[in-house]
């Protein structure tokens, strides 16, 4: 597939590298030569500089034979004109645009989007996945990482094994005869900085951070059984109170449950503009950093800080002062990659990487055939891929023992009409079938030959 990625920043590099690595025709569209420069030395794809919304860039891109066109440069506007120019003037089949601005969003202005009017085949919201990743980490505190799958039934969770939980050393065989019950099973372990799908004799120690899928109603025993306490978050304090903050508070005040909330925003048309948007939550005028405000917010007895600013060592910084003044857990927004593994050591609970969530959201939409979610694990060292089986899969109709999965890859869940099932080595893959597959980078094309489905095109 040839596919042209504008916007060669933070989500157009990890969707270069991960469409490249497939062997796709990508090119990397910039009017920065440096971002240019270091996507063609360190991937393989072809670059060019200018402005991704210029016909005659489009045309040196490649555009007039291109199956697919993604529009992720910093500017709103110049994505949606790319996608006009794609089709209008090369009739790419398929475009994707990342948009920022609310208003571009807002569900009565979806005629926009119209081939007859702005043909842009899917949108991508950043604020809104990062918000979403927010929420998930709130109602899995003591997860470092949560996606929903299976239309919510299962969570892939990632969870730090600390020195006191109780199934250390303890082998992946041992704990399903321990807890034959459980709905749960291990897919991935990260130790020492490397990545890997366990084998059923491997033990887990201290300082691993593990991937787990279990069932909704088996999240608090999941985590219970390694260690962590599920706590209900009643009280939140939220430091930014821009476009994340904002839909994080909003989600917050249509629960149920009653949360009590709290914004601290440094900008005063921004904080005012939150205020004017919410009913219960109190927003505070002024610095995350600054203590007397945080004590006015109540930090002391808040069950979570959620660091959002748009600043990544404000939002570090913010939420060691949160944790010092009695935050019971911190959760930070981390742009940077490289500041990701020092959070264990300032203590901080929890990140969100706004380009993982963008990452994912957008290979969600390029997979095809039957694939239904797909989430990007850590720094794109591993995909999540929820797909239906097809009939004519090499996989329907074997039980899981009989299936040749490289050595990368592991069933995490499958739904049988509708109905959970936890995989072992003897359940059969039908027809019909969703599955999740925890699948390594380098083993992704090979899982996607068994489900029979290949990155197309719409």
């Amino acid at each position: 597939m040839k596919v042209i990625i504008c916007g060669a920043g933070q989500v157009g590099w990890q969707i270069a590298k991960q469409l490249s690595s497939e062997k796709n025709d990508v090119t990397v569209v910039d009017n920065n030569p440096a971002l240019v420069r270091r996507a063609t030395d360190t991937l393989d794809v072809q670059g060019i500089e200018g402005f991704a919304s210029y016909p005659d860039v489009l045309e040196k891109a490649g555009a007039r034979d291109a199956d697919m066109v993604i529009a992720a440069t910093y500017s709103d506007e110049v994505n949606m004109v790319t996608c006009q120019v794609a089709h209008s003037v090369f009739g790419v089949p398929r475009k994707i645009a990342r948009l920022r601005a609310q208003s571009y969003l807002t569900a009565i202005y979806s005629d926009l989007y119209r081939r007859d009017h702005l043909p842009i085949d899917v949108v991508i919201s950043p604020e809104k996945e990062v918000a979403e990743a927010a929420l998930r980490r709130l109602a899995a505190p003591a997860a470092f990482d949560t996606q929903a799958f299976l239309a919510g039934g299962v969570q892939l969770m990632g969870i730090l094994l600390e020195e006191d939980c109780p199934v250390l050393n303890t082998s992946l065989r041992e704990l399903s005869d321990l807890f034959s019950t459980l709905r749960a099973i291990v897919v991935g372990v990260r130790r020492e900085g490397r990545l890997f799908a366990p084998e059923p004799n491997d033990q887990l120690f201290a300082k691993d951070e593990i991937y787990v899928f279990a069932h909704s109603d088996d999240l608090t025993r999941t985590l219970e059984i390694f260690g962590k306490t599920h706590a209900k978050q009643d009280r939140v304090v939220i430091l930014g109170g821009g476009n994340v903050g904002l839909a994080v508070a909003q989600a917050l005040e249509t629960r149920t449950e009653r949360v009590r909330a709290k914004i601290i925003e440094k900008n005063r048309k921004t904080a005012e503009k939150a205020a004017d948007s919410l009913e219960r939550t109190i927003v505070l005028n002024g610095d995350a950093l600054d203590q007397e405000l945080l004590a006015e917010a109540g930090i002391t007895r808040a069950d979570a800080a959620l660091c959002v600013t748009d600043d990544d060592k404000v939002n570090m910084l913010a939420a060691v002062r949160a944790k010092q003044r009695g935050a019971k857990m911190a959760i930070c927004l981390v742009n940077d990659p490289t500041l990701v593994p020092i959070l264990n050591a300032l203590d901080i609970d929890a990140y969100i990487n706004p380009r993982a969530t963008t990452v994912s959201s957008i290979l969600r939409h390029i997979r095809h055939g039957r694939v239904r979610n797909v989430y990007s694990v850590g720094d794109g060292e591993a995909e999540v891929i929820e797909a239906q089986v097809l009939s004519t899969s090499p996989i329907s109709g074997k039980p899981i023992r009989d299936i040749d999965f490289p050595e990368g890859v592991l069933v995490g869940a499958i739904s049988k009409g509708g109905k959970y099932v936890k995989p072992t080595g003897e359940t059969r893959i039908d027809e019909g079938d969703v599955i999740t597959i925890f699948s390594l980078k380098s083993d992704v094309p090979e899982v996607e030959r068994l489900l029979q489905v290949s990155i197309d095109y719409f």
